[in-house]
């Protein structure tokens, strides 16, 4: 059933009240290890298996295997994670909505409140995907539901737009997404995270002054690499940059990305670097931990 924007704002009230008294409260504070995002799930999610490490731990090589991770995860594989790996509580906070952006309307999905937040987590999705992706409880392993738990679990809001072309057009759109996020919380943080050919809007915020100062890091997950990042308006700020990739990736060679990794890490650049060995071009967003990621760069001085 289709619904007007102002249904959706009518939803959003009321899911906000919800989310706030089941899950969290807005303004959480650290968690006992003193970082901004508290614990969820770590014990499913953040104990990989390491098998190597360099550049003081700002690269590393966890184990893949696809039938413990894929297999010995899911009910279906691909399809449906095991319920251990959810928690549903979350999808009182959760709307579909409409902005109305600078840019023109854009649809998204909205978990946690709408103003307020401690901090802003929007990911984006890749070619075929929309809203619906980053917001799926089931697929991917869970790790969608741990993303939109730890968010809100620790006074956090996340957003899951529908980009509908990964052209200016698109970063236009995600560019006034930040901009309203960024004025709905003023003062607090914004980290924006890409996946596969959505990748191409985080360099294209990257290259945006005005968007890029807006951010407090870039997580890139199995994305393009962009050697012209290097000259960016973020690259200028020393945006904290975030990679995750799978060393078998066929869309976008790992390869390739390590080598813009170490071209930053070498200069001193805030930068790190998740490779999962064996891992296809699908594995970083199954795999990410959204913790490690989300506390590596928020907690930054």
């Amino acid at each position: 059933m289709q619904m007007s924007t102002i249904h959706f704002r009518s939803i959003a009230f009321s899911a906000l009240v919800c989310g706030v008294l089941a899950v969290s409260a807005p303004m959480a504070m650290a968690g006992e290890d003193g970082l901004p995002v508290q614990p969820f799930k770590d014990a499913l999610f953040s104990q990989p298996i390491l098998l190597d490490s360099h550049d003081g731990g700002d690269f590393e090589v966890v184990d893949y295997q696809e039938m413990r991770d894929i297999n010995g995860r899911d009910q279906e594989p691909e399809r449906r994670v095991k319920s251990k790996y959810v928690d549903l509580s979350v999808k009182r906070a959760q709307v579909n909505e409409t902005l109305a952006l600078t840019s023109g309307p854009l649809d998204v999905a909205r978990v946690g409140p709408a103003e307020g937040a401690a901090f802003t987590v929007i990911f984006i999705h890749g070619r075929g995907g929309d809203r619906r992706l980053g917001v799926n409880d089931y697929s991917f392993g869970g790790n969608f539901n741990r993303l939109k738990n730890l968010a809100v679990r620790s006074g956090g809001v996340y957003y899951a737009p529908s980009v509908t072309s990964f052209d200016s057009a698109g970063v236009a759109a995600v560019s006034g997404l930040i901009a309203h996020a960024a004025a709905s919380a003023p003062g607090r943080p914004v980290v924006l995270a890409c996946a596969s050919m959505g990748s191409f809007i985080c360099w294209g915020i990257a290259r945006d002054a005005e968007a890029a100062g807006r951010l407090a890091g870039l997580a890139i997950l199995g994305g393009a690499t962009d050697p012209s990042f290097i000259g960016s308006a973020a690259h200028k700020a020393k945006l904290p940059l975030y990679f995750t990739h799978g060393s078998r990736d066929n869309v976008y060679p790992a390869a390739d990305q390590i080598a813009l990794y170490d071209r930053l890490h070498k200069a001193g650049y805030p930068t790190r670097f998740t490779l999962f060995e064996t891992g296809s071009h699908g594995t970083p967003v199954r795999m990410s931990d959204w913790r490690l990621i989300l506390n590596w760069i928020l907690a930054r001085p």
